[in-house]
């Protein structure tokens, strides 16, 4: 942790900035800048080599949540805190976990001003919300700036698939049809498709496939605050965390890259049906191999508020760069059934006046 050269307080990364400012005196102090190109590692090294290049590798002391799993790195004068993920508390452990060196992160750009009126605006447009949870202010209160371990990996993938090609024709149909009483014959075009059957080998290039390496926060929300601007990813400087949070990851480099595998599925497939052409694409079976397999462990920005209803935890998020919000949201029963009384209720007067009527 920096230490001001003014008055000795702490100095925190300001977001947007290239700067750590003294939260007390005001003090700036520039951060150095790394002009060396943030580099990938090879994949199979890490997984064959138990974790390859020992200069890649740390051991980080971090503390579990009880609550929702998350685990995350304290300050070394902190012993308890509370989790920026489920509202928790938790202790500080002593426990130590070898983990590979991040590469480089995106600093947060937006800070937490910005990050509550973008989510008051969200919560705001929210329809059916508790009241409560619109008039929470505690939910800002609890914004938490924390950085989310990723991985991103670039690889060759050649796939050898078997499938159907469909080409559509046209085809004159006789038929009757009884007009003024009488049976006229008359004649349709119908389209009709001709399949036959295909197989070759596609090739598809992929650069920073992005996987979420925490278990603590909602997969699908996480991918809705995409896109992130990863040709701005700077070179990782622990200076740049000051005053936030980090999370240690919980996917492995192995499991990340076959989620990836899973996200590069999808592209392949339509590399296929492009391949195979005509006006329908059958795939029947495909088998890829992965090849010249890189990564990168990467930290995101991301502000975290929890709020707890009715025993369950809801968890918002704010993308740390864009301030795209996404979350997990509450319903109010109450205000569900009141709506769905003035709907019956409405119904009930259309249908007596039509009875009048």
């Amino acid at each position: 942790m920096s230490k001001c050269f003014g008055c000795g307080g702490e100095l925190n990364y300001e977001a947007g900035s290239t700067v750590q400012k003294c939260q007390y005196c005001g003090y700036e102090q520039q951060i150095p800048q790394s002009e060396d190109d943030i580099r990938e590692l090879d994949f199979h090294a890490f997984v064959e080599e138990n974790m390859g290049d020992v200069a890649e590798v740390s051991e980080v002391k971090t503390v579990d949540c009880e609550g929702c799993g998350a685990q995350v790195s304290l300050a070394e004068n902190v012993t308890a805190d509370e989790c920026p993920y489920c509202g928790g508390t938790v202790l500080h452990q002593d426990v130590a976990h070898k983990q590979i060196k991040p590469k480089s992160l995106l600093p947060f750009a937006i800070d937490r001003d910005k990050a509550a009126v973008e989510f008051k605006e969200w919560v705001s447009s929210l329809w059916f919300a508790p009241n409560e949870l619109k008039q929470k202010s505690q939910l800002v209160e609890k914004l938490n700036g924390v950085y989310i371990p990723f991985w991103t990996y670039d690889c060759h993938a050649i796939t050898y698939y078997h499938g159907k090609r469909g080409d559509d024709y046209w085809e004159t149909e006789h038929y009757t049809e009884t007009v003024d009483g009488k049976s006229v014959s008359k004649t349709r075009q119908v389209k009709k498709t001709r399949w036959c059957s295909v197989s070759g080998t596609v090739f598809d290039c992929f650069d920073d496939v992005l996987v979420c390496a925490s278990n603590s926060l909602p997969e699908d929300k996480v991918d809705k605050l995409e896109p992130w601007d990863l040709k701005n990813l700077e070179d990782f400087n622990p200076q740049y965390a000051a005053g936030f949070r980090m999370e240690n990851y919980q996917v492995s480099l192995e499991d990340g890259f076959d989620k990836a595998k899973e996200v590069m599925k999808d592209e392949i497939e339509d590399t296929i049906r492009y391949h195979i052409g005509g006006d329908h694409q059958r795939i029947t079976s495909m088998k890829t191999q992965h090849t010249d397999v890189t990564f990168k462990h990467i930290m995101l920005p991301i502000w975290i508020s929890a709020y707890r209803y009715k025993d369950e935890v809801y968890r918002f998020l704010v993308n740390g760069r864009t301030g795209e919000v996404q979350g997990e949201r509450p319903y109010s029963a109450v205000k569900i059934a009141a709506l769905v009384a003035v709907i019956a209720s409405i119904i009930g007067v259309i249908a007596f006046f039509a009875t009048q009527a």
